[in-house]
């Protein structure tokens, strides 16, 4: 397969992905701009290149897609998740400018362009989507996030989404009715157990489509995910705790946790050390967010070093950031804005080759229990 997309491919894209309504008259594609703190690097260039030429493609489709479309440019937010500026800039043309070299009179609300442009796609190298999910919710238009996305990702777009959807809400109908995952991980140091709340919780379906108004997902997309119980509800603490192990390079980090929260690490090493760091610096950093069922890995899709893809290939688990899903972490618990994060880790074989999934199995409302994963495959029947 070529690695770049056609205006034809383009355009079916876009149909198939928000299937665009009667009234609708603009598209937005945004990219997020180097500064002097964060400065640019390759891949983030060449997604900003490939961002203006999905652009231009369109443009030249114009009558065929039936919408205009404009490149929006902003400063990076310096973190993944975080929320976004209030001001946006639409380009019309030639390089593009570093954050700095923005003309502030030129600019645009965020709420001005929501209004004006009910589509949007975020190609950029800081994840957009936990403010996009939110303004989604305040706003009526939808919009796929694609952070850290490259070219050797094109082939997952061009996949099957009808079966990908019918999978992925397969899952989601799990999630909804368990009260409860159980996993057993086996790693050089020992096995490690760990329970997740999934009480007062229901699921959430990213199949690559978004065609309703108040909606924001990933694109490629191909998850179920949900947020474990974070022990909001008076006299009802979360019932999440056990033992997480994390493989960083040739290390395993082992997070004990209790009542849905990181409190410390207990295996040694140098990256054992950062984190613990991390997590006494930044509690919320510890906060177990997400509970992610990727199906992609059936298809042939094999992880590349990003997460927008490499999440979507099969379990994963992530700390941090959880209001955008539905939970109660939000950028009011962490320092600062540029320490909100949401960081997923990916249990597949080629991210965590040492960190075997033995077994994942739901608890359902009704007491009765549900083989989810054998030896890091779904035991579920697809």
């Amino acid at each position: 397969m070529s690695e770049q997309l056609s205006g034809s491919e383009l355009v079916a894209l876009v149909r198939r992905v928000f299937q665009p309504r009667p009234g609708e008259k603009a598209l937005a594609i945004l990219v997020d701009l180097p500064d002097a703190r964060i400065p640019d690097e390759p891949t983030w260039a060449e997604r900003r290149a490939i961002a203006a030429a999905w652009v231009e493609e369109l443009r030249a489709h114009r009558s065929e897609l039936g919408l205009d479309t404009h490149l929006v440019v902003y400063p990076n937010v310096h973190t993944n998740n975080g929320d976004l500026p209030e001001r946006a800039w639409l380009h019309s043309g030639g390089p593009l400018p570093s954050a700095e070299a923005l003309e502030p009179a030129a600019s645009i609300s965020f709420a001005d362009l929501y209004a004006t442009h009910p589509i949007l796609i975020a190609i950029t190298k800081f994840s957009a989507t936990a403010p996009l999910k939110l303004a989604a919710k305040k706003h009526p238009i939808r919009a796929a996030t694609m952070p850290g996305f490259r070219a050797d990702m094109i082939p997952a777009l061009r996949l099957d989404y009808t079966e990908v959807n019918r999978r992925v809400n397969l899952l989601k109908d799990l999630l909804d009715r368990a009260e409860g995952a159980d996993f057993r991980f086996d790693t050089p140091a020992g096995s490690c157990a760990l329970h997740v709340d999934l009480r007062h919780r229901t699921g959430h379906a990213s199949g690559g489509l978004l065609p309703t108004p108040g909606v924001a997902g990933n694109l490629p997309s191909g998850e179920a995910y949900i947020v474990p119980y974070e022990g909001e509800l008076p006299e009802d603490p979360s019932r999440t705790a056990g033992v997480m192990p994390v493989q960083f390079g040739a290390e395993i980090v082992r997070y004990r946790i209790v009542a849905n929260l990181a409190l410390e690490v207990i295996s040694e090493g140098p990256k054992s050390r950062e984190e613990a760091a991390l997590l006494a610096k930044e509690p919320a950093y510890g906060n177990l967010a997400e509970l992610g069922l990727g199906v992609l890995a059936a298809f042939g899709v094999k992880p590349i070093g990003e997460i927008l893809l490499d999440e979507k290939l099969g379990l994963h688990l992530a700390f941090g950031r959880s209001d955008h899903f539905g939970g109660q972490v939000g950028p009011a618990q962490f320092s600062g804005p540029d320490a909100v994060i949401h960081i997923d880790r990916v249990y597949v074989p080629e991210t965590q080759p040492d960190v075997k999934v033995l077994s994942v199995d739901l608890t359902m409302a009704d007491g009765s229990a549900v083989a989810l994963m054998r030896d890091g495959e779904y035991a579920v029947g697809f």
